[in-house]
């Protein structure tokens, strides 16, 4: 009777370790990973690619759209955290700002939760590592934001050597340009805006040419910007046309380049021309050069249809895949930067992982 009793002794011990391992939620090996990603906005292709990633590795998920509203996203991060979500990853709305993202960190420290930020910047480089370095389950997987502005600009600035004479369609001695910024404050919209002319800029004067010049100079910003901040073709659209009104090869000051902070705005720009008879994509229609940023699939056919110049491509898949691996760390009761020395992590933050940029001209 005593030796019965004790092996129910055992079991019941067994059946108790195992109840309270599988209330660890995200803690323990195997357990049950309930994820929320959460979007700024709709962006396809990394969406696309993250999707397919996280169903890939057999990882729940739920995807939230924060329309362009950070008290949106707040709160969709507030309920999906009441609703059992153990893992946040985050597109944050508001790139850059410390006060949103430290918001965020406080949501998942007061959860006990990991969370990833992803594709926009968390903070400004400033304040690097700040919001980051303030929670032990926090990364960050993204792009290096001043790293797109200076490759479009590299970009532009060879193309503009390689054909500074027909890009002069006017004669004088110098390229006119536009520049179309997709939102203000946003760190990469900065940066793409700064360094895609100072660094095409940099190629074109060591060549011996003059720097580019912005087509209207009683905008001493010099760049249009999209006041919704919604990065769109439309706005890019609504520029240009009313640009191409007053600015032209009838007028002698036509704009003769123009430099996107996205493609969708390029492709703004690009219907706006056609309007007027450029970019048509044959032998016998002067093509404006057009640049953007994404390499989205629109914008690769524009560029295979010689209607655009190039973009610069953001590796979506390989953004999805790294946010894919550290959700499985996670899922596999590892710390969230576990095994990761092969990615591409900052030298000065060790919980940012940084997805490369590639120039993108046709295939």
């Amino acid at each position: 009777m005593k030796k019965f009793w004790s092996l129910m002794l055992v079991v019941v011990m067994v059946f108790s370790l195992s109840a309270c391992g599988g209330s660890k939620g995200t803690s323990g090996k195997g357990s049950s990973l309930n994820v929320g990603v959460f979007y700024y906005t709709y962006i396809s292709s990394v969406r696309t690619a993250l999707d397919k990633s996280l169903t890939d590795a057999g990882i729940k998920y739920q995807n939230y759209d924060g329309n362009s509203n950070q008290t949106t996203q707040n709160e969709q991060i507030d309920t999906a955290i009441s609703q059992g979500t153990n893992l946040l990853i985050v597109n944050i709305v508001t790139s850059g700002s410390m006060d949103a993202s430290n918001s965020i960190v406080e949501k998942a420290k007061a959860a006990k939760i990991p969370v990833i930020f992803f594709n926009r910047a968390v903070e400004s480089d400033e304040d690097e590592g700040k919001v980051l370095g303030s929670y032990d389950k926090c990364a960050f997987v993204g792009t290096d934001a001043p790293e797109a502005g200076h490759m479009q600009g590299q970009m532009a600035g060879d193309y503009v050597v390689k054909n500074f004479d027909a890009i002069d369609l006017n004669g004088d001695g110098k390229i006119s340009y536009a520049m179309f910024m997709g939102q203000l404050g946003n760190v990469e919209a900065i940066f793409r805006t700064q360094f895609g002319v100072e660094d095409a800029d940099k190629v074109i004067t060591a060549a011996g040419k003059p720097a580019l010049q912005y087509f209207d100079s009683s905008n001493s910003d010099k760049y249009q910007v999209d006041k919704d901040g919604t990065w769109s073709a439309s706005a890019a659209n609504d520029y240009m046309t009313t640009n191409l009104a007053q600015y032209s090869e009838a007028t002698n000051n036509m704009i003769e380049l123009v430099i996107c902070n996205n493609d969708g705005m390029a492709e703004g720009v690009i219907s706006a021309l056609n309007d007027k008879g450029y970019n048509l994509g044959t032998a016998d229609c002067k093509t404006i050069p057009v640049f953007g940023v994404d390499a989205t699939d629109a914008a690769k056919q524009l560029i295979a249809d010689g209607k655009m110049t190039g973009t610069i491509k953001q590796d979506a898949v390989g953004m999805a895949d790294g946010i894919a691996y550290l959700a499985k760390n996670i899922q596999n009761g590892k710390d969230l930067m576990a095994d990761t020395s092969n990615f591409n992590i900052s030298p000065k933050v060790s919980n940012k992982i940084y997805i490369p940029y590639a120039a993108y001209i046709g295939e």
